[in-house]
């Protein structure tokens, strides 16, 4: 099939970038053939976010979204944040302390999920072509070395790669131009970086871990509108990161810890630091006596400007999060990824309008990036994310206070941060260990009850989408030396090592636990382990996320 457009992921900036191109080709009264693949079963099944989100880029987009009914029901009332001493003590940071970005005026809590499935209704009524349940699994390259499209996924193979009697082929998806908005840690993204070398010349990509959790509360201790942020305890040393708590709409409330992956110690879950967390006070007045009700995980991009590749190719962008343009200092990344989109759309309509016949670079996209204002957001926020890094919670914190609140982003130097989250484990001998407490089934859990509630399905009997270069690896270096940490960052129990038949440890991968979160191909410490597209449809299917 061909297409004038391909966009690889239905997410906000992907179903943006379409939206923006229809809207362009209606005033120009052309016909434009746009095209969405989507790995979800459905548009928003994969969308996982805290989320508040700075509506400036859907106002840009769709002026009119109150008017159309777009889900930002609950605006920010207020905003608390905490700095955890301990397990039971912690102390609220005035107002004047919390660095600028930080402060959430004009913003609102949302289910990302359920604004994707707004967004992808205003695209299918511009008679956007969306194909959910369609994986894009490779790209197609011209004589040029130019892309041309993608092929989707196979259907119907079975675990032993044969075809199984329901066997499908993929399809070519061929476009003059495609758009790669795959989210975190793309899985052809990270072959774009590499062939083009996109990223050549900037600082390692960054990381973090976000899991979080929907809960219905007491509707006595609902306060809509209520943003709480925080760090500190139980994260402490090197491990960096922080909590959210958003009271939303329907006595809803979504709380969820953020664990930046540069730390060192092996012995480390997120996971578990996230279950204990919620037994501190300052969550636990929120928390108790309610009901979790939807779970899930996944990874952040929070490298920032430092990091951030070229975004154009001969025949494509690669945009959003798959790119990095989340701003970390204001823990929010929908704004700055439907912004890039927008802009990549409004560049790729200009090639068309003037007869482009496409597989072109477009360079004319990095100056109307940089001349916006979401460059110029990364670009004050891009010391945020090393200070923390360098100097730790405290004295980072400070730093970022005056970098912020007093310069405006704007200090004359840049710091940076070359250790690739990879690279920082220490050997598990060197660590201390961290002895988690047992869930208590009310605010604690373990991680099977977990992965169910985020309503995870493969099917079984098909190839495992977690490639390992060397099979051997994880019981013969990691184990020994790490305690192979798979069995910890992993936030849905997909490895672990079990004991073989022959009594010799072995390691085992529950593909079909996978919540798409990606944290495995960016930790482990060996570069072994390769997540792929599996079947079209699988993975989460988060209702509210």
């Amino acid at each position: 099939m061909e297409f004038d457009v391909l966009i690889v992921g239905g997410g906000p900036a992907g179903l943006s970038a379409a939206i923006r191109l229809k809207q362009l080709a209606n005033e120009a009264g052309q016909e434009l053939e746009v095209c969405v693949v989507e790995k979800g079963s459905e548009i928003g099944a994969h969308i996982l976010s805290g989320a508040v989100i700075d509506p400036c880029a859907l106002n840009e987009l769709i002026p009119d979204w109150k008017e159309k009914g777009a889900p930002l029901h609950t605006p920010v009332t207020e905003d608390q944040v905490y700095l955890l001493r301990s397990e039971t003590s912690g102390v609220k940071l005035p107002g004047f302390a919390v660095p600028k970005p930080m402060h959430n005026d004009g913003n609102y809590i949302v289910s990302l999920g359920n604004v994707t499935r707004w967004l992808g209704e205003q695209a299918e009524a511009l008679e956007v072509n969306i194909f959910p349940g369609f994986p894009a699994s490779s790209i197609i390259y011209g004589e040029q070395g130019e892309v041309q499209g993608v092929i989707t996924g196979d259907m119907g193979i079975g675990a032993d790669g044969q075809p199984k009697d329901s066997f499908e082929p993929g399809m070519e998806l061929r476009a003059k131009y495609t758009l790669f908005t795959e989210g975190v840690r793309g899985h052809l993204g990270k072959q774009l970086l590499a062939k083009f070398k996109l990223d050549e010349g900037k600082d390692p990509q960054h990381y973090a871990i976000g899991i979080k959790e929907l809960w219905d509360i007491d509707p006595s201790k609902h306060k809509p509108g209520l943003v709480v942020h925080g760090s500190g305890w139980p994260l402490s040393g090197d491990t960096a990161g922080g909590f959210f708590l958003y009271h939303d709409t329907n006595n809803q409330v979504e709380v969820g810890l953020i664990v930046d992956l540069s730390y060192s110690n092996p012995h480390l879950s997120p996971f578990d630091e996230f279950q204990r967390l919620k037994h501190h006070p300052v969550l636990k007045q929120h928390l108790e006596g309610g009901k979790r009700v939807s779970y899930g995980a996944r990874a952040i991009a929070k490298g920032g400007f430092n990091c951030l590749p070229k975004m154009t190719f001969p025949g494509g962008f690669i945009l959003s999060c798959n790119a990095g343009t989340l701003n970390f200092a204001k823990i929010k990344g929908v704004h700055t990824g439907m912004k890039s989109a927008m802009l990549a759309a409004e560049t790729v309509f200009e090639a068309l309008q003037a007869g482009d016949e496409g597989g072109q670079e477009l360079t004319a996209f990095q100056q109307k990036w940089e001349s916006s204002w979401a460059y110029d957001e990364l670009k004050r926020s891009r010391n945020f994310g090393p200070a923390m890094h360098k100097f730790g919670t405290f004295l980072g914190g400070t730093f970022n206070f005056i970098d912020q609140n007093i310069f405006g982003g704007k200090l004359p130097l840049t710091l940076h941060d070359t250790l690739p989250d990879h690279a920082a484990l220490k050997p598990a001998s060197e660590c201390p260990k961290i002895d988690y407490p047992k869930p208590d089934g009310k605010l604690s859990f373990d991680k099977l009850s977990s992965v169910f509630l985020a309503n995870v399905v493969h099917e079984e009997d098909q190839p495992v989408h977690l490639r390992l270069t060397d099979p051997d690896l994880p019981i013969r270096d990691n184990l020994p030396k790490y305690d192979e940490p798979a069995q910890r960052y992993c936030p849905a129990g997909v490895y672990e090592v079990v004991e073989g038949a022959d009594g010799a440890p072995r390691f085992q991968i529950n593909f079909s636990n996978c919540v798409h979160c990606k944290t495995c191909d960016i930790k482990d410490p060996a570069q072994n382990i390769t997540w792929v597209t599996p079947e079209g449809g699988g993975g989460p299917n988060y209702p509210n996320m």
